[in-house]
């Protein structure tokens, strides 16, 4: 996710009327606390680790019965009623919905944000918090977009253990999906600048 802003600082809504303002909405927003945040677009490097993640887990899975989602699955966690957009979502379980529309999971089981300045201390801390709150969510992946960094986080019963990788020769397990992610895939055509 890229930066985010509070549409009305004031102003707080129901989930219903959240969810009512954003099934007509052309943007796309988050809601936690009451409140609407307004998710701009994601810049150049953001949109090719997002692809190449999806992809790179798409081939994988495409023969198995976990799905992946690219970044307009909204997920709820049911426990603190925030909805947000992660960049990548795979669920392997048959996969629970909040409603009809079939827009809205509520078990998945790997989640995957791509980090951008304004959003990370946030994708690391609140957000990170309120998704530990799902059941099904075995692992929490978190992908630099300004230098070559993976934060991998994995769940073991009661804690979540934490692995960093920092070169492109790097390749992780995704233990819960039995699916490898190589960080020489994930940025793929994404170019640095020079040190």
């Amino acid at each position: 996710m890229e930066t985010t802003t509070n549409i009305g600082a004031q102003a707080i809504f129901t989930p219903e009327e959240y969810l009512a303002r954003e099934r007509k909405a052309l943007d796309k927003s988050e809601y936690r606390d009451g409140r609407i945040y307004a998710m701009p677009g994601a810049s150049r490097k953001h949109n090719l680790i997002t692809g190449n993640t999806l992809a790179e887990l798409h081939v994988q899975l495409r023969n198995r019965v976990c799905e992946v989602y690219p970044s307009d699955m909204r997920v709820k966690v049911s426990s603190t009623g925030t909805y947000t957009y992660p960049d990548v979502v795979v669920v392997c379980e048959e996969p629970q919905f909040e409603d009809s529309y079939f827009d809205t999971l509520l078990n998945p089981t790997v989640l995957i944000e791509v980090l951008s300045p304004s959003t990370a201390a946030y994708d690391r801390g609140e957000k990170f918090a309120s998704y530990q709150k799902l059941d099904s969510l075995c692992e929490y992946v978190l992908i630099s977009q300004d230098r070559v960094r993976v934060e991998y986080y994995l769940r073991q019963q009661q804690t979540w253990d934490l692995t960093e990788f920092h070169s492109l020769s790097d390749v992780f397990q995704l233990v819960s999906i039995a699916c490898e992610l190589s960080l020489q895939a994930i940025y793929a055509k994404v170019q640095f600048p020079e040190a």
